[in-house]
């Protein structure tokens, strides 16, 4: 249950009052720079990226503004995201909330990860907006972000002390079952 709390608090407070607007079209053309690693339409070129087509906007909004505040830090994610200005932020944001994710799961949905799915959903799209979808999301990905929060490498005070309690192989068995679910993202016409 804690696991799939962290996913909402993971985006932090700061537009619980105002959720962003930005302008899609703006956003895409911002995307070229994005397309290497994320796509431009969401779906992760590479499986060290997330997935982030269909994410809610208030959820991208504050994680580019972690990464370009660092109050959230990646090597690539916080050079790009510095140079970002509210507007980008906004627009980006909305682009990337454009697609539609879809999932389908490949397994039975009673061997969902228990402590997820009130978050992220037995098919990893997540039921609250603050929260991630893990849809798809590739099991290397899932492993580093739940071993940084064990860690310390990436704090949260609901996801770190989750995290902190979990063997490798929970974890993994967690980044397994969203990585089995396929996922699907469209950009609607």
């Amino acid at each position: 249950m804690l696991l799939g709390l962290g996913g909402l608090l993971l985006a932090g407070a700061a537009h619980a009052d105002e959720p962003p607007v930005g302008d899609p079209v703006a956003g895409k053309k911002i995307a070229g720079q994005c397309r290497t690693c994320h796509g431009i339409d969401g779906y992760a070129r590479i499986p060290i990226a997330p997935h982030i087509g269909g994410e809610p906007a208030s959820y991208l909004h504050d994680q580019l503004t972690a990464f370009r505040d660092g109050t959230r830090t990646h090597e690539m994610m916080s050079v790009v995201a510095r140079m970002l200005t509210d507007e980008q932020i906004d627009d980006l944001a909305a682009w990337y909330a454009y697609p539609i994710a879809t999932a389908t799961l490949t397994a039975d949905p009673s061997g969902a990860p228990e402590a997820c799915t009130a978050c992220h959903g037995a098919d990893g799209i997540a039921l609250i907006e603050d929260a991630p979808n893990l849809a798809g999301e590739s099991n290397i990905y899932i492993d580093t972000q739940l071993k940084a929060f064990r860690l310390g490498k990436r704090t949260h005070e609901v996801m770190s002390a989750v995290a902190e309690d979990m063997t490798d192989a929970e974890i993994r068995a967690v980044a397994d079952w969203y990585a089995n679910v396929k996922l699907e993202i469209t950009v609607p016409d």
